[in-house]
């Protein structure tokens, strides 16, 4: 199998259910969520690059973006990483 390489835009509206305190967490963990569902993999084999969680992170904890652009590349052995592709 060779490697897969996909682009998404991933919404995170769904971070605005939380306390504002945690906004930014909850967006780092839909980002994973959303690459496990997608990629088909398990959660604790997607590795994020320090640019997307910046991107995320920028505005602080308490305004992540609404989308985000995710280049994801599955590798052989199951693997995937996620790096920031843009805004939308």
């Amino acid at each position: 199998m060779a490697e897969t390489e996909r682009v998404y835009t991933i919404p995170l509206g769904v971070v605005k259910s939380v306390p504002i305190y945690r906004r930014s967490n909850r967006a780092m963990a839909e980002v994973r969520k959303y690459l496990a569902r997608h990629m088909k993999t398990p959660a604790e084999d997607i590795k994020i690059d320090p640019g997307l969680n910046a991107a995320i992170w920028a505005r602080g904890d308490s305004k992540p973006p609404l989308r985000v652009r995710v280049r994801a590349v599955k590798f052989e052995d199951g693997g995937v990483e996620a790096e920031f592709a843009g805004e939308r």
